[in-house]
């Protein structure tokens, strides 16, 4: 599975699990807490993406003196993926957020109820 397609999946699952929650039947507590641990991976990847995609511009920007051209080009095409794995690691995060406060509070009823 490709980046763009992952990104979408794990998109699609954490969209399905919010509005899921609001419903006659909420999805288990195992569920959410699988779907957070693979949206946090999947930030993780993204984080990383993007400080190797820093690193390839500031590596292409100290050299500009040499084939201008070519290099001017490439950090064009870096800067776009860069801001692109901006915009898709703030739409994680922005849905990663109520799934976490969620999973909390089903975690806290758990270890409150009586055995």
């Amino acid at each position: 599975m490709d980046a763009t397609t992952e990104h979408a999946t794990i998109v699609d699952e954490l969209e399905t699990l919010l509005a899921a929650l609001s419903g006659a039947t909420p999805p288990a507590l195992a569920e959410l807490e699988e779907t957070l641990t693979s949206g946090y991976a999947h930030a993780l990847a993204l984080e990383a993406e993007r400080l190797r995609l820093e690193r390839r511009i500031g590596t292409l920007a100290a050299g500009l003196g040499e084939a201008p051209q070519s290099r001017a080009q490439e950090l064009v095409t870096l800067a776009q993926r860069l801001a692109s794995a901006d915009g898709d690691l703030d739409r994680l995060r922005a849905l990663l957020a109520p799934l976490r406060l969620r999973v909390s509070a089903l975690r806290a009823e758990a270890a409150a109820a009586p055995a």
